[in-house]
Protein backbone atom coordinates (compact mmCIF):
# COMPACT_ATOMS: atom_id res chain seq x y z
CA UNK A 1 0.00 0.00 0.00
CA UNK A 2 1.39 3.38 -1.00
CA UNK A 3 0.48 6.03 1.54
CA UNK A 4 -0.83 9.39 0.30
CA UNK A 5 1.38 11.84 2.17
CA UNK A 6 3.32 13.61 -0.56
CA UNK A 7 3.69 17.38 -0.01
CA UNK A 8 1.70 17.35 3.24
CA UNK A 9 3.12 19.67 5.90
CA UNK A 10 3.83 17.86 9.16
CA UNK A 11 4.89 19.38 12.47
CA UNK A 12 6.52 17.02 14.96
CA UNK A 13 7.17 18.26 18.49
CA UNK A 14 9.99 16.63 20.42
CA UNK A 15 11.55 15.79 17.06
CA UNK A 16 15.15 15.95 18.20
CA UNK A 17 15.51 12.42 19.49
CA UNK A 18 13.97 9.00 20.05
CA UNK A 19 10.38 8.52 18.94
CA UNK A 20 10.00 12.06 17.60
CA UNK A 21 13.10 11.73 15.42
CA UNK A 22 11.85 8.39 14.03
CA UNK A 23 8.43 9.89 13.22
CA UNK A 24 9.99 12.90 11.49
CA UNK A 25 12.25 10.67 9.38
CA UNK A 26 9.42 8.34 8.39
CA UNK A 27 7.04 11.14 7.42
CA UNK A 28 9.77 12.74 5.34
CA UNK A 29 10.43 9.42 3.63
CA UNK A 30 6.76 9.36 2.60
CA UNK A 31 7.04 12.83 1.05
CA UNK A 32 5.99 15.18 3.83
CA UNK A 33 7.56 18.57 4.40
CA UNK A 34 8.53 18.23 8.05
CA UNK A 35 8.82 21.00 10.62
CA UNK A 36 11.04 19.57 13.36
CA UNK A 37 10.34 21.25 16.70
CA UNK A 38 12.22 20.97 19.97
CA UNK A 39 13.48 23.30 22.66
CA UNK A 40 17.07 22.73 21.54
CA UNK A 41 17.96 23.98 18.05
CA UNK A 42 20.92 21.62 17.90
CA UNK A 43 18.83 18.46 18.32
CA UNK A 44 15.92 19.35 16.01
CA UNK A 45 18.38 20.98 13.60
CA UNK A 46 20.36 17.78 13.35
CA UNK A 47 17.23 15.80 12.42
CA UNK A 48 16.20 18.38 9.82
CA UNK A 49 19.71 18.23 8.31
CA UNK A 50 19.49 14.44 8.21
CA UNK A 51 16.19 14.62 6.32
CA UNK A 52 17.44 17.21 3.84
CA UNK A 53 20.66 15.28 3.25
CA UNK A 54 18.65 12.18 2.33
CA UNK A 55 16.58 14.06 -0.26
CA UNK A 56 13.63 15.02 1.91
CA UNK A 57 12.36 18.45 2.93
CA UNK A 58 12.57 19.67 6.51
CA UNK A 59 13.32 22.68 8.65
CA UNK A 60 14.02 23.07 12.36
CA UNK A 61 12.15 25.53 14.57
CA UNK A 62 13.28 25.71 18.19
CA UNK A 63 10.86 26.88 20.87
CA UNK A 64 9.46 25.81 24.21
CA UNK A 65 6.16 24.04 23.53
CA UNK A 66 5.22 24.31 27.21
CA UNK A 67 4.98 28.09 26.78
CA UNK A 68 1.63 29.35 25.40
CA UNK A 69 3.25 32.59 24.20
CA UNK A 70 6.06 30.80 22.34
CA UNK A 71 3.58 28.38 20.76
CA UNK A 72 1.36 31.22 19.57
CA UNK A 73 4.22 33.24 18.07
CA UNK A 74 5.96 30.34 16.36
CA UNK A 75 2.77 28.73 15.04
CA UNK A 76 1.83 32.08 13.48
CA UNK A 77 5.19 32.17 11.67
CA UNK A 78 4.86 28.56 10.52
CA UNK A 79 1.34 29.20 9.17
CA UNK A 80 2.56 32.34 7.42
CA UNK A 81 5.10 30.22 5.58
CA UNK A 82 3.10 27.05 4.86
CA UNK A 83 -0.52 28.28 5.01
CA UNK A 84 -1.47 25.19 7.05
CA UNK A 85 -0.06 22.30 9.03
CA UNK A 86 -1.77 19.19 7.68
CA UNK A 87 -0.35 16.75 10.22
CA UNK A 88 0.40 17.56 13.86
CA UNK A 89 2.31 15.06 15.99
CA UNK A 90 2.25 16.00 19.67
CA UNK A 91 5.23 14.03 20.92
CA UNK A 92 7.12 16.41 23.23
CA UNK A 93 7.75 14.78 26.58
CA UNK A 94 9.94 14.77 29.66
CA UNK A 95 10.11 12.71 32.83
CA UNK A 96 10.64 13.88 36.40
CA UNK A 97 10.05 10.61 38.24
CA UNK A 98 9.49 10.51 41.98
CA UNK A 99 7.18 8.93 44.52
CA UNK A 100 4.10 11.02 45.27
CA UNK A 101 5.18 11.98 48.80
CA UNK A 102 8.53 13.24 47.50
CA UNK A 103 7.35 14.86 44.27
CA UNK A 104 7.90 18.61 44.14
CA UNK A 105 5.59 21.18 42.61
CA UNK A 106 8.22 21.78 39.92
CA UNK A 107 8.38 18.08 39.02
CA UNK A 108 4.60 17.93 38.70
CA UNK A 109 4.16 21.21 36.85
CA UNK A 110 7.03 20.69 34.38
CA UNK A 111 5.75 17.30 33.23
CA UNK A 112 2.11 18.41 32.92
CA UNK A 113 3.16 21.53 30.99
CA UNK A 114 5.48 19.76 28.55
CA UNK A 115 3.62 16.48 28.09
CA UNK A 116 0.00 17.66 28.10
CA UNK A 117 -0.44 21.43 27.97
CA UNK A 118 1.86 21.65 24.95
CA UNK A 119 -0.61 19.57 22.90
CA UNK A 120 -3.41 21.97 23.85
CA UNK A 121 -1.33 25.02 22.90
CA UNK A 122 -0.25 23.62 19.54
CA UNK A 123 -3.71 22.35 18.62
CA UNK A 124 -5.36 25.63 19.59
CA UNK A 125 -3.02 27.58 17.33
CA UNK A 126 -2.98 25.22 14.34
CA UNK A 127 -6.43 23.68 14.12
CA UNK A 128 -8.24 26.68 12.62
CA UNK A 129 -6.14 26.42 9.44
CA UNK A 130 -6.86 22.66 9.27
CA UNK A 131 -10.58 23.39 9.59
CA UNK A 132 -10.37 25.85 6.72
CA UNK A 133 -8.77 23.19 4.51
CA UNK A 134 -11.27 20.58 5.71
CA UNK A 135 -8.45 18.07 6.16
CA UNK A 136 -6.13 17.32 9.02
CA UNK A 137 -4.47 14.70 11.14
CA UNK A 138 -3.65 15.12 14.82
CA UNK A 139 -1.70 12.32 16.48
CA UNK A 140 -0.97 12.49 20.19
CA UNK A 141 1.73 10.33 21.72
CA UNK A 142 0.34 8.89 24.94
CA UNK A 143 1.87 5.98 26.88
CA UNK A 144 1.12 2.65 28.48
CA UNK A 145 1.74 4.57 31.74
CA UNK A 146 -1.34 6.66 30.98
CA UNK A 147 -3.42 3.51 30.56
CA UNK A 148 -2.15 1.36 33.43
CA UNK A 149 -0.29 3.76 35.74
CA UNK A 150 3.28 3.37 36.92
CA UNK A 151 4.68 3.76 40.42
CA UNK A 152 6.90 6.81 40.67
CA UNK A 153 5.26 8.47 37.69
CA UNK A 154 2.12 10.16 39.02
CA UNK A 155 2.95 13.26 36.96
CA UNK A 156 3.82 11.41 33.74
CA UNK A 157 0.90 8.96 34.00
CA UNK A 158 -1.56 11.79 34.70
CA UNK A 159 -0.28 13.77 31.71
CA UNK A 160 -0.51 10.79 29.37
CA UNK A 161 -3.97 9.81 30.63
CA UNK A 162 -4.98 13.41 30.08
CA UNK A 163 -3.67 13.16 26.52
CA UNK A 164 -6.06 10.27 25.90
CA UNK A 165 -9.08 12.26 27.15
CA UNK A 166 -7.94 15.26 25.14
CA UNK A 167 -7.67 13.06 22.03
CA UNK A 168 -11.18 11.66 22.35
CA UNK A 169 -12.75 15.07 22.95
CA UNK A 170 -10.92 16.69 20.03
CA UNK A 171 -11.93 13.81 17.76
CA UNK A 172 -15.60 14.59 18.48
CA UNK A 173 -15.15 18.35 18.04
CA UNK A 174 -13.29 18.14 14.73
CA UNK A 175 -14.84 15.17 12.94
CA UNK A 176 -17.26 17.40 11.05
CA UNK A 177 -14.31 19.16 9.40
CA UNK A 178 -12.68 15.93 8.20
CA UNK A 179 -9.94 16.13 10.83
CA UNK A 180 -9.08 12.89 12.60
CA UNK A 181 -7.51 12.80 16.05
CA UNK A 182 -5.91 9.67 17.45
CA UNK A 183 -3.46 8.68 20.16
CA UNK A 184 -0.62 6.19 20.00
CA UNK A 185 0.35 4.62 23.32
CA UNK A 186 3.89 3.20 23.25
CA UNK A 187 4.96 0.53 25.67
CA UNK A 188 8.60 -0.12 26.54
CA UNK A 189 10.57 1.46 23.67
CA UNK A 190 14.35 1.56 23.23
CA UNK A 191 15.28 5.26 23.46
CA UNK A 192 17.96 7.26 25.24
CA UNK A 193 15.55 7.49 28.21
CA UNK A 194 15.35 3.71 28.61
CA UNK A 195 19.04 3.28 27.81
CA UNK A 196 19.82 4.99 31.12
CA UNK A 197 17.98 2.29 33.08
CA UNK A 198 19.96 -0.44 34.90
CA UNK A 199 20.24 -3.73 33.00
CA UNK A 200 18.25 -5.59 35.70
CA UNK A 201 15.27 -3.25 35.25
CA UNK A 202 15.49 -3.59 31.45
CA UNK A 203 15.42 -7.38 31.65
CA UNK A 204 12.56 -7.41 34.18
CA UNK A 205 10.52 -5.12 31.91
CA UNK A 206 11.12 -7.32 28.86
CA UNK A 207 10.08 -10.43 30.82
CA UNK A 208 6.60 -8.94 31.28
CA UNK A 209 6.15 -8.29 27.55
CA UNK A 210 4.58 -11.21 25.63
CA UNK A 211 6.89 -10.56 22.65
CA UNK A 212 9.84 -10.63 25.13
CA UNK A 213 11.56 -7.57 23.71
CA UNK A 214 11.41 -3.82 23.80
CA UNK A 215 10.02 -1.93 20.84
CA UNK A 216 11.94 0.41 18.58
CA UNK A 217 11.10 4.04 17.81
CA UNK A 218 10.37 2.96 14.23
CA UNK A 219 7.51 0.77 15.52
CA UNK A 220 5.77 3.92 16.76
CA UNK A 221 6.70 5.90 13.64
CA UNK A 222 5.13 3.31 11.35
CA UNK A 223 1.77 3.49 13.14
CA UNK A 224 1.87 7.30 13.21
CA UNK A 225 2.60 7.42 9.49
CA UNK A 226 -0.43 5.28 8.73
CA UNK A 227 -2.64 7.43 10.98
CA UNK A 228 -1.32 10.54 9.21
CA UNK A 229 -2.32 9.24 5.79
CA UNK A 230 -5.53 9.35 3.77
CA UNK A 231 -5.74 5.57 4.19
CA UNK A 232 -6.73 6.03 7.85
CA UNK A 233 -9.61 8.39 7.07
CA UNK A 234 -12.20 6.33 9.02
CA UNK A 235 -10.09 6.02 12.17
CA UNK A 236 -10.59 8.71 14.80
CA UNK A 237 -10.81 8.99 18.59
CA UNK A 238 -8.79 5.81 19.02
CA UNK A 239 -5.86 4.86 21.26
CA UNK A 240 -3.53 2.51 19.39
CA UNK A 241 -1.38 0.55 21.84
CA UNK A 242 2.05 -0.35 20.46
CA UNK A 243 3.46 -2.33 23.34
CA UNK A 244 4.33 -5.90 22.33
CA UNK A 245 1.20 -7.25 24.00
CA UNK A 246 1.78 -5.67 27.41
CA UNK A 247 -1.53 -5.24 29.27
CA UNK A 248 -3.59 -6.83 26.50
Amino acid sequence: MELTLKDKVALVSGAGRGIGRAIALELAKEGCKVVCVSKNIYSCGKVAEEINASGGTAEAVAFDVSSPAECKANCAEILKKYDTVDILINNAGITRDNLLMRMSDEEWDAVIATNLSSAFYLCRNLVRAMMGKRWGRIINIASVSGQAGNAGQANYSAAKAGMIGFTKTLARELAGRNITVNAVAPGFIETDMTAALPEAIMEAAKANIPLKRAGKPEDIANVCTYLASEESNYVTGQVIAVNGGLYM
